[in-house]
């Protein structure tokens, strides 16, 4: 998620878990600097654009590196605020903020490696966007009661955590809804999937993108919960499968694969050969593009160093208009 919602998570949950225990303020502020505190990896340069998409929510996301760090985290809050009693409050404010920044980002489909060191597997559920204002909302607000009615607000800061987390409940639920639509229609059309995303559009968890991945081609689809009938739309679009096997064994290519979990699409470009991440955006606008080999005339050989390929930004307001169409349910064709 965005890093305002991960200070607001981060702040909640300090303020919930230290109560009376502190001042509300040095527990919002302790619970929002650790919520953040995974996200500096962002920071660091791994030397080519893929390493650095796929390393990030790495070790810094990773629930047993977290666990470890917590202690010193929460002593030295203790003991910046003379309250060495109550470390152990602390330690137990600083885990829940740390571990819970992962497990929120689990909820996007971007792909976070909660189990390293014993698996680099980047796990996502993909049921909220990476900005939602109906999760991050309530966080500020009780945050902001807490902070303002101190111990009074505290109630509201509880019932903001239990209604953004209901929230995440919804988005799960919700996309189970349009994932038994999708697999309903698919199957009518005859269409095999071998990866089926579902994930929401930005902004809400009300119109949700589908995409059915084939061997040699994806299927585009969007499905509004507001939408009449049963039935869903889909667009095919070529996958650039002649490329699977010259690219097999190109390093940045494989990661992409890997990290993808197979939704992604192949295409030559001049004498580039890309790989596209299909999860972000949608046709045929992308946040994820990687030039990963050239051809010299005879063969395509690797790129030393991938190179990032941003896809045609989508102009903002005929976008913005047809998601606020589309949401409410009326059978608009996507802006390509």
């Amino acid at each position: 998620m965005d890093s305002l919602t991960q200070a607001a998570l981060g702040a909640a949950v300090g303020v919930a878990t230290l109560g009376r225990r502190t001042a509300v303020w040095k527990a919002a502020a302790w619970g929002a600097l650790w919520g953040t505190l995974p996200d500096l990896d962002a920071f660091i340069d791994h030397g080519d654009p893929v390493r650095n998409m796929t390393l990030h929510r790495g070790d810094s996301h990773a629930l047993f590196w977290l666990t470890l760090l917590a202690p010193a985290l929460g002593a030295l809050a203790a003991r910046v605020h003379g309250e060495w009693g109550r470390w152990r409050r602390w330690w137990l404010a600083a885990w829940l903020c740390l571990v819970t920044h992962p497990l929120l980002d689990w909820m996007t489909v971007y792909g976070t490696q909660l189990l390293r060191p014993f698996t680099d597997t980047p796990y996502g559920v993909g049921s909220v966007f990476i900005i939602d204002p109906l999760y991050t909302v309530p966080l500020l607000l009780g945050v902001g009661a807490a902070v303002v009615c101190r111990s009074r607000g505290l109630g509201l800061n509880a019932l903001a955590l239990g209604l953004s987390t209901a929230y995440l409940g919804w988005s799960a639920a919700a996309q189970g809804h349009v994932r038994a639509v999708a697999e309903a229609e698919l199957a009518r059309r005859g269409v095999v999937a071998t990866q089926l995303l579902v994930t929401p559009t930005p902004f809400n968890t009300v119109l949700w993108r589908v995409v059915a991945v084939t061997p040699d081609a994806y299927h585009e689809g969007f499905r509004s919960l507001l939408d009449e009938g049963a039935g869903m739309h889909f667009d095919r679009f070529e996958r650039g499968a002649g490329l699977e096997s010259p690219l097999a064994g190109v390093w940045a290519a494989d990661r992409m694969r890997w990290f993808t979990r197979g939704v992604y699409a192949l295409s030559p470009v001049g004498d580039e050969a890309r790989i596209t991440d299909l999860r972000m955006g949608q046709e045929p606008h992308y946040s994820f593009s990687f030039a990963v080999a050239r051809h010299d005339g005879q063969r395509w050989l690797p790129l030393d160093v991938p190179a990032s390929r941003g896809g045609r930004p989508a102009d903002l307001k005929p976008a913005l208009q047809w998601l606020w169409r589309r949401l409410q349910g009326e059978p608009l064709p996507p802006p390509r």
